[in-house]
């Protein structure tokens, strides 16, 4: 057993048991790559996967229990290097980050451009995608952090930490006749409906509170970009419910915005990462800058 098998089991994981593709991604023939996996299964005594010809088709369950001990391998080769480089230099360095347009686009402008201040010659990378998908970035190690408000909290992988609460808020053109008087969840299921797409920015409690109410929206469009939702608010196709940071009072002073906090709980905002994954000190200190903008907007 040596460490390029184990290097290219976890090839094999990530290319779905392709072996022409771990060839090329270890830069050797298929051959080659057939061979080491026949001696490692012959020192196991046992084969790792289920086979159809000369395919590989499935983990046995060996192969499962094998595939565990090599995340955790890799996880540590990983966190080896990453020790190295903070130990060299801990101000050098890329964070990457996974989160939503709502979080890019309205809490980390300032933090970042802080961080930035303080170290600038770490680079930062930021990926947008679903709640899914930035556990997904993570577990890939594509991610240093995630950011967002959906779904971290359900994978025990992860430390969680929460960063901030916030709460939803209508937006209406001027002159709407919801701009007057009390809120209620009757009046707001009386209008079509724009929010989030499911999954993104707490549109999970927004359905919880009407369907507990016991009335239904009527929900017309749904998108995972809330500029989206104020652009067809603006063409009056109805009522957008968004995260009330996402109001501009500049850019946005043509829509009336009011509160929704006595109509939807509060979402909260964390920060997720790795449990096993070693965080650099640029790291940990960009999560500092995060914690405390956080602490800004409560104030």
């Amino acid at each position: 057993m040596n460490l390029n098998q184990i290097e290219l089991l976890r090839i094999l994981q990530e290319t779905q048991l392709n072996l022409s593709k771990a060839a090329e991604r270890m830069h050797i023939v298929q051959s080659a790559v057939s061979r080491q996996l026949q001696l490692f299964e012959e020192e196991l005594g046992s084969p790792l996967f289920e086979r159809k010809g000369k395919k590989l088709t499935a983990l046995t369950p060996l192969g499962s229990r094998v595939m565990a001990e090599v995340a955790a391998i890799n996880q540590a080769k990983l966190n080896i290097q990453t020790i190295a480089s903070d130990f060299l230099d801990s101000s050098k360095g890329t964070i990457h980050i996974a989160t939503t347009h709502t979080q890019a686009k309205y809490f980390l402008p300032e933090p970042i451009q802080r961080f930035r201040e303080k170290y600038p010659a770490i680079r930062i990378y930021i990926v947008q995608a679903s709640p899914e998908q930035l556990i997904d970035q993570l577990h890939a190690h594509k991610a240093d952090i995630a950011i967002c408000t959906e779904k971290v909290n359900d994978d025990v992988d992860l430390v969680t930490q929460q960063c901030y609460e916030w709460h939803h808020a209508a937006v209406m053109p001027k002159g709407h006749p919801l701009c007057e008087n009390e809120l209620t969840y009757a009046r707001l299921t009386s209008f079509p409906i724009l929010t989030y797409s499911f999954g993104f920015t707490g549109r999970s409690a927004i359905e919880r509170a009407f369907q507990q109410s016991g009335t239904q929206l009527d929900v017309i469009l749904a998108a995972a970009d809330t500029d989206v939702i104020k652009t067809y608010v603006r063409m009056n196709m109805g009522i957008g419910i968004i995260a009330r940071m996402a109001y501009d009072v500049h850019n946005d002073q043509d829509l009336v915005i009011r509160d929704l906090s006595h109509l939807i709980p509060k979402s909260i905002t964390k920060i997720a990462y790795l449990k096993q994954n070693y965080l650099p000190l640029y790291c940990q200190h960009f999560i500092a800058e995060l914690l405390l903008a956080a602490k800004q907007i409560k104030a």
